[in-house]
């Protein structure tokens, strides 16, 4: 009776290996070997080069992106140093039309320039974000262009040819 029972978990044990594998196979081969058939239907001949040639503009789409990126950059330090300065001789003109004799009113222009000096930060800020996203989004749009003459490009070459 033992004997009749290890027989039967065995054969049980066989099927589940046997339907795991059909499983794997149904997944995973069945699609390659699809894959693997297209492949070797691809024209040969001009691949290497077109290959070659994607390669080339794929490069050529990050080294415009990563310049794009690099201007930008360049744009928000400019336009930074430029608002710094102008905030420096605004500060110094008020400093200077200060008077010693004249505490209060000095403190009153002091509150004044800084209450203006806070609004004029945050607007800098606005600005300077917005230039940065601009250039960003200018480099990401070269990319995303590149990568979908890079899906196009793929598509045609698997495409099966009609017979």
């Amino acid at each position: 009776m033992a004997t009749s029972s290890k027989t039967s978990s065995t054969a049980s044990a066989k099927k589940a290996r046997s339907t795991a594998a059909d499983d794997v196979q149904e997944a995973f081969i069945k699609p390659l070997k699809g894959m693997a058939e297209r492949l070797q239907n691809l024209p040969l001949a001009g691949a290497a080069s077109t290959i070659v040639e994607s390669g080339r503009k794929d490069l050529q789409a990050l080294m415009e992106a990563n310049e794009r990126s690099y201007q930008g950059l360049q744009a928000v330090v400019a336009r930074q140093t430029e608002m710094l300065k102008a905030s420096i001789v605004d500060w110094q003109g008020t400093v200077k039309g200060m008077s010693p004799a004249e505490p209060r009113e000095n403190l009153a222009k002091l509150d004044a320039m800084g209450k203006a000096a806070f609004k004029q930060a945050l607007d800098d800020i606005r600005e300077l974000s917005e230039l940065a996203a601009k250039s960003q989004a200018e480099a990401f749009d070269i990319v995303s262009q590149r990568i979908r003459a890079n899906v196009d490009e793929v598509s045609k070459l698997l495409k099966t040819p009609r017979k």
